[in-house]
């Protein structure tokens, strides 16, 4: 596992649109369809990654507070398959059913949705108001993997707060840091 951290895309950017399959219903979603009323958080995750199944628990408490306030949850897993089988659909669709997703969990076969938001590790957040400008990005909280701190989601939960009390977000944000994204080779 090599750790990496978020490369911590420009606050301001526009969420880029992306149309991708789900591990779960076998739909294909686009951006437009799952972003919310409130904001959206897109997280970059994976089933190997040991930072990811530290924060999973969290991120389903995450999901189920804010989707009935008003903002959407997508999760997509860019790894290479055939390097990594357990990022495979079916691995994804096994793990988002056995953790009981409550966000569709998207598979970004190309890898051209995680260049375009520019992620590096999983996990790895984007949260973007209701006009899908960027408004945080980086960690969940502060609690990694055998550091002792519990998971909150402090984070992102500072931040939904105040989208949904139409104040500022912080610009101090911590980057995420997981594993890195692991990229096709040709």
């Amino acid at each position: 596992m090599s750790l990496t951290s978020s490369a911590m895309l420009k606050l301001g950017t526009k969420a880029p649109h992306f149309e991708l399959p789900d591990s779960i219903s076998r739909s294909v979603y686009s951006l437009e369809q799952l972003k919310g009323e409130k904001g959206t958080v897109i997280m970059f995750i994976s089933n190997h990654c040991p930072y990811v199944k530290h924060v999973n628990e969290e991120i389903v408490r995450l999901a189920n507070d804010y989707r009935i306030l008003g903002f959407g949850f997508v999760a997509i897993s860019s790894n290479d398959v055939k390097a990594y089988p357990l990022d495979h659909p079916e691995e994804m669709f096994k793990a988002a059913r056995q953790l009981n997703y409550p966000f569709p969990y998207l598979y970004d076969e190309t890898q051209d949705v995680a260049r375009a938001y520019q992620a590096t590790c999983t996990p790895d957040f984007f949260v973007f108001d209701e006009a899908l400008q960027l408004v945080y990005r980086g960690q969940l909280d502060d609690s990694r993997p055998k550091n002792g701190i519990p998971t909150s989601g402090r984070s992102i939960r500072e931040a939904l707060d105040a989208l949904m009390n139409n104040r500022a977000v912080s610009r101090l944000q911590k980057p995420s840091m997981g594993c890195s994204i692991k990229w096709r080779t040709y």
